[in-house]
């Protein structure tokens, strides 16, 4: 599959989240919590012609060895909370946040997206993710938390809930009365549902919004994930940044989409992607792997390698050799981290087998499991990586991730993307004013009730 000549390019910009993303050492980073660090960045997007700015959330902050994980993000604002303000100081841009369906209410959540798409002007989107463990849970209920596949099963139907309140507005439900004014029809704002994990009835207070409802976005990996986003969602997010990765996972979610009823178009698939540029090819090689171990440090690797075994390996030396025991299959050392928490013995044999194969380190086996930067070189080069990626079918776009807060998209937006207008693949001007115009998905229509399970989020994805 590959893309039509002229094709856009969608780009869109995530603040880093909890993860080791930031080089909190370079005397350029400035504050992770800062309201004026997330306005700074969403300018800079918004200069750009960007088509949406992403925050990704985490309920609870993770722990190392039973102690708050001392290179996370800590201290991170509530993300809707965040949009709204950065819907005054933006106006085109969209504006999209992760909301967890796991530990909140279908009502509460589309109240609270439908305000930010009217506070915006029809700009809002909502990544749906779940939350994956008991220590989660803790933050929210006594001893509760759901079984997977029920975490799952709650999430489709809050989704169809929460469009249900959305669509039971509809355009004529607020009518004029030469003589009485603004009144609501009768019906309008009414909805009733009785499901497996939710019971409710009453009357919505939010109208339609200007783009009909929020964007939805998904992020899955699995069968079921990607059914889910080729039946109900506008957007996926993807991990798969190398090409012919991203090619088989951007087929196969495209080839869904006609069971559902629906076009290509109307599911935009977006890698999470970072970009180094430098005016030389080697310039920016070099920056880039200074970037990826500044990203990478020895402590850093050590936690993510007690992450999969299950062990205390601070006596070991990071730039030395994998441990000679075998992984304790039972500890879990690094709690609240989505991708350690199953799977662990067969991961450790894969890391020693790619370890003793390439004469690796722990740093570097963990530098080359995480993988480096996304798109290095020249501007001319990234631009030509980029066009490239998109026209051979491997995405729609791309969700960049700067190593810098709030400076990391200035090269970008700067020296990247006038080549990507030149070549007519990147708007040179906003031409709507909602996000689904920016990214082509026209009106939001009803959509059947989900019926597949949603696959997990994260909080960084």
């Amino acid at each position: 599959m590959t893309a039509p000549a002229g094709k856009q390019v969608i780009l869109a910009a995530q603040l880093p989240g909890i993860h080791n993303v930031t080089v909190w050492s370079d005397p350029r980073s400035r504050s992770q919590i800062a309201f004026e660090s997330f306005a700074a960045l969403a300018r800079t997007a918004e200069r750009g012609l960007f088509d949406f700015f992403f925050l990704a959330e985490g309920l609870r902050l993770r722990e190392h060895k039973e102690r708050i994980y001392e290179y996370d993000v800590a201290g991170r604002p509530e993300n809707l909370t965040v949009l709204a303000a950065l819907a005054a100081v933006t106006r085109r841009l969209g504006l999209a946040a992760t909301v967890n369906a796991t530990f909140n209410e279908p009502y509460e959540v589309a109240r609270r997206l439908a305000t930010l798409d009217h506070l915006s002007g029809g700009r809002a989107a909502w990544n749906v993710v779940t939350s994956f463990d008991a220590f989660t849970g803790e933050n929210f209920r006594r001893g509760g938390f759901l079984k997977e596949a029920d975490r799952y099963t709650r999430a489709a139907e809050f989704l169809a809930v929460t469009r249900q309140l959305w669509e039971s507005w509809d355009d004529d439900a607020l009518l004029d009365d030469p003589a009485q004014g603004h009144f609501l029809r009768p019906g309008a704002g009414r909805f009733a549902h009785r499901g497996e994990h939710f019971d409710i009835s009453g009357r919505f207070t939010s109208p339609r919004s200007p783009q009909g409802h929020p964007v939805v976005i998904q992020a899955g990996e699995s069968d079921a994930g990607r059914e889910f986003a080729a039946s109900d969602a506008d957007v996926i997010f993807s991990k798969y940044n190398r090409l012919d990765e991203a090619r088989a996972f951007y087929r196969d979610v495209k080839g869904r989409l006609a069971r559902h009823g629906r076009g290509p178009d109307e599911l935009k698939v977006l890698p999470t992607a970072t970009v180094v540029v430098a005016d030389t090819d080697a310039e920016a090689a070099a920056y880039a792997d200074e970037i990826t171990r500044a990203q990478n440090g020895p402590e850093t690797a050590l936690a993510h390698l007690e992450a999969v075994w299950g062990r205390d390996l601070s006596a070991y030396d990071p730039d030395g050799p994998l441990p000679d025991i075998d992984p304790d299959p039972d500890s879990l050392l690094l709690r609240g981290h989505s991708v350690f928490r199953t799977g662990r013995l067969e991961t450790a044999r894969r890391w020693r087998a790619l370890a003793e194969e390439r004469g690796l380190s722990i740093r570097e086996l963990v530098i080359e499991v995480h993988g480096g930067q996304t798109f290095v070189g020249s501007p001319r080069t990234v631009a030509d990586a980029i066009e490239h990626f998109v026209r051979s079918g491997g995405a729609d776009g791309f969700v960049l991730v700067p190593h810098l807060t709030p400076g990391g998209l200035d090269d970008v937006v700067d020296r990247v993307v006038p080549l990507l207008q030149e070549r007519g693949v990147f708007r040179t001007e906003y031409t709507g004013t909602t996000l689904r115009d920016h990214l082509g998905l026209g009106p939001a229509r009803p959509r059947a009730h989900a019926r597949t399970p949603l696959q997990e989020g994260s909080a960084t994805r």
